[in-house]
């Protein structure tokens, strides 16, 4: 059975691929200067944390509903990498990830499906050992996912949604307060790094990669809105 999603469980995955991840946020950094229409995303935390989750639970197939231009694509990869095993297919209506996807990391584990991921997961179905959503923040796309895909991915499956705890907690309509009831409603309790919903967990994390070195920002947005759980 996969670990709970706990901030005690999360710092010893800092330190247990510590020396991996040091190497991965240099490759990261060095890739925001060579690619020049790479746009960052994810804050840091939030970026390792679904690095390490990945190197933790080797899943064999990643599916990433929205890319943009890359940054969340990349540390998918590297974690793939990494682990020596798996593949990320994923799904955008924007192709820009594949001008900034290094081919070194695209090549063998990479494929980038285009068009928009209510129909063409219906018509490129996955085996899902892990699922990533950054795409609609809307509450009607929130619907879509927890009706039609959520009862598609098997139990224990690690799911991550950005964007969801910028303030304290979600707007009354969102994607972030569709995902909470669909939460509470199945008993399903969740993780995030959030600076303004989880303080105390930001603060533990980054006392923990102080400690490690790790801190010295890659891109650092400071929110780390993002929300992670185990699918019930």
């Amino acid at each position: 059975m996969a670990e709970q999603l706990t901030a005690r469980y999360v710092c010893d995955l800092y330190v247990e691929y510590q020396d991996d991840l040091r190497t991965v946020r240099k490759e990261q950094r060095e890739l925001r200067t060579t690619s020049p229409t790479m746009r960052t995303q994810l804050d840091d935390l939030e970026a390792e944390i679904t690095y390490l989750l990945i190197r933790a639970g080797r899943p064999a197939t990643v599916v990433e509903i929205g890319s943009l231009h890359g940054w969340s694509t990349t540390w998918i990869l590297r974690g793939l990498r990494d682990n020596g095993a798996g593949v990320l297919v994923t799904h955008d209506l924007i192709g820009d990830a594949r001008t900034n996807v290094p081919a070194d990391l695209a090549d063998g584990r990479w494929t980038f499906v285009p068009g928009d991921a209510r129909r063409t997961l219906h018509d490129h179905r996955h085996h899902i050992d892990h699922l990533y959503i950054d795409a609609a923040h809307t509450a009607s796309f929130a619907r879509w996912f927890v009706r039609d895909l959520f009862p598609t991915v098997r139990p224990g499956t690690t799911v991550s949604v950005h964007d969801v705890f910028h303030g304290r907690r979600p707007w009354p309509v969102s994607e972030g307060r569709v995902l909470l009831n669909w939460l509470a409603a199945h008993g399903t309790g969740h993780f995030t790094a959030s600076r303004r919903a989880a303080p105390a967990v930001n603060r533990r994390l980054k006392d923990v990669k102080e400690r490690l070195g790790l801190l010295t920002p890659v891109h650092d947005g400071r929110d780390d809105p993002m929300l992670f759980f185990r699918m019930p």
